[in-house]
């Protein structure tokens, strides 16, 4: 069977978590990014911007996001991304992403999967809603 054949429109992997987040990786990911804003890891200046403490980049939550995507459908096969941001995440918190198959489709001799992604906090708010199209090798 082919993994085109092994995909169905509806279909849902096993849901990921990622976490507990910390500043560590909050700092981490700054540094790869270059986004060393000090709200992502000093704990004073976050409480004064009005936060309960340092919180991840937002790109963090969607890069989670697409790793799960990623490795489920290959990130060579990446044709689309699109991201909305819902809720920041801080430390200590632990992120679950789901995902379904929005629909399979065809076109111009190619065969892609639209998915539809969730990441969620463990209380289950909702951090980052996400899509993602893949095309689908035989």
């Amino acid at each position: 069977m082919s993994r085109w054949q092994a995909l169905q429109a509806g279909q849902v992997p096993e849901p990921r978590s990622f976490g507990p987040l910390s500043v560590t990786d909050f700092v981490r990911y700054q540094g790869a990014s270059g986004d060393m804003n000090p709200v992502h890891h000093d704990a004073g200046f976050a409480k004064a911007a009005g936060y309960p403490g340092p919180l991840a980049v937002g790109m963090f939550a969607a890069g989670v996001m697409n790793t799960f995507g990623t490795d489920w459908l290959g990130a060579s096969h990446v044709r689309r991304t699109r991201i909305r941001w819902k809720a920041p995440a801080f430390a200590d918190y632990v992120l679950t992403v789901s995902a379904a198959i929005d629909a399979l489709r065809e076109e111009d001799g190619e065969r892609y999967a639209d998915i539809a992604l969730t990441v969620t906090d463990q209380d289950g708010a909702v951090s980052v809603q996400g899509w993602m199209t893949f095309v689908v090798p035989e």
